[in-house]
């Protein structure tokens, strides 16, 4: 499939903002979804809408076959073991929480440590900080280099015997550094940590095995990887998973209610208290099968094409500052930058009346923000539909932005 037919697959694309076409280039925040995914959407509430697991009607099993098929999907997608280690949340914030919530608080103790980096989202931080609060253990940070890397010594460093959990994103959503998720975990289990990886900003864009990795849980969410909002992954080694108490109890997740106690159904659906996000969770499969057809390793290829590219046309733009790596090869499809002295929500709101779409903020990255010595800033993300002429537009939105900037002062 060419960058043609890909586009053509996205309808939200062929339009135009304020008068300009649209070149969406924020799609570390959300990715934009196909007609498939639509479609599939579409087709479980026009023909298939009906609760899953509980009934036997028609509907009720199309609806429940539909749901566990698209979980199915995932486990392949990720390379887990079994169905029984894939578990539907909202996302990656309620998969993290839920792992800082059931297998944190009753695993540490105080002495222990729970090991993260500078550079997290804050999702994979203020979980970690109240279970520390909780548990009396010590949250430590491993320092970053100066291009925003983290190095192997560090971590060596930094994660000890008293080390009980290792959290760390596959991808960081700011500098978009690609961390080395497999060596980071070998050092965390040869300490007696386990490896908590958030994968929001690497599951969408390059092919991620759990097994590979060894990690113990990974986070993901739907929505960045061409999924409806409100449908995530906990994957969790099942041994982990068996040993971890809900956190949402009621419908679905019981086996057998008495008025004084309760049992919990098997895994994986101890964990899906409640009416699941079953529309999400189809639609999720639908975003799998259209990744698949594309292919991961022609999508990492593309962004990491994409990347380079921005890097040296960004590079030229006059007073503009990029952070993280300079090197391409260390980084994913994603440009974080200032330019000069214009606040970045200055700067994309100047591109949105070109039809240019681009984050400004703290990305939910506020220690990260200080580490930086910013308060916040501009970020451009592309994906598989992403061309090099979005990037040209970009450039040529920033000058006319440095040049709006100085006729104004």
């Amino acid at each position: 499939m060419d960058i043609k037919d890909i586009r053509s697959q996205f309808p939200i694309l062929d339009q135009e903002v304020n008068g300009n076409p649209l070149v969406y280039l924020d799609s570390a925040a959300t990715s934009q979804k196909p007609f498939q995914v639509i479609e599939a959407v579409n087709k479980y509430y026009r023909e298939d809408n009906s609760n899953v697991h509980r009934g036997v009607h028609t509907l009720g099993t199309r609806a429940t076959d539909a749901y566990e098929g698209a979980r199915e999907k995932v486990r392949k997608f990720i390379n887990a073991s079994s169905i029984e280690e894939v578990i539907f949340t909202r996302g990656t914030t309620t998969s993290l929480n839920t792992v800082a919530v059931s297998y944190a608080r009753a695993n540490l103790h105080e002495g222990d440590e729970i090991v993260i980096t500078y550079m997290e989202h804050h999702s994979n931080i203020i979980p970690w900080q109240q279970a520390a609060k909780v548990t009396g253990a010590t949250l430590k940070y491993i320092p970053l280099q100066e291009d925003g890397t983290i190095s192997l010594d560090d971590v060596r460093a930094n994660i000890t015997p008293n080390t009980k959990i290792v959290a760390i994103a596959k991808v960081s959503n700011v500098l978009g550094v690609i961390n080395p998720i497999k060596d980071i975990a070998k050092i965390a289990h040869e300490n007696g940590a386990i490896m908590v990886v958030d994968g929001a900003q690497g599951v969408p864009h390059m092919k991620i095995d759990v097994q590979d990795l060894d990690c113990d849980f990974l986070a993901f969410s739907g929505h960045k990887m061409c999924a409806p909002t409100g449908i995530g992954v906990l994957y969790g080694k099942k041994h982990l998973l068996e040993n971890m108490e809900p956190v949402e109890f009621g419908g679905e997740m019981i086996d057998f209610v008495n008025l004084y106690d309760s049992t919990w159904k098997e895994l994986p659906w101890k964990f899906e208290g409640g009416t699941p996000i079953i529309a999400g969770a189809i639609g999720l499969g639908a975003a799998i099968d259209f990744l698949e057809e594309v292919g991961l390793d022609q999508i990492a290829a593309h962004e990491h094409h994409l990347a380079a590219y921005a890097l040296e046309k960004l590079s030229a733009v006059p007073g503009l500052t990029i952070f993280g790596p300079k090197d391409p090869a260390k980084r994913a499809g994603l440009v974080t930058f200032n330019l000069n002295d214009v606040h970045p929500h200055d700067v994309a709101t100047v591109l949105d009346a070109e039809g240019i779409a681009v984050r400004a903020g703290h990305h939910c990255a506020q220690p990260l923000m200080k580490w930086l010595k910013q308060t916040a800033t501009a970020r451009a993300s592309f994906y598989l539909y992403n061309t090099e002429n979005d990037v040209d537009k970009l450039v040529e939105g920033l000058l006319k932005t440095k040049e709006y900037f100085s006729d104004v002062f």
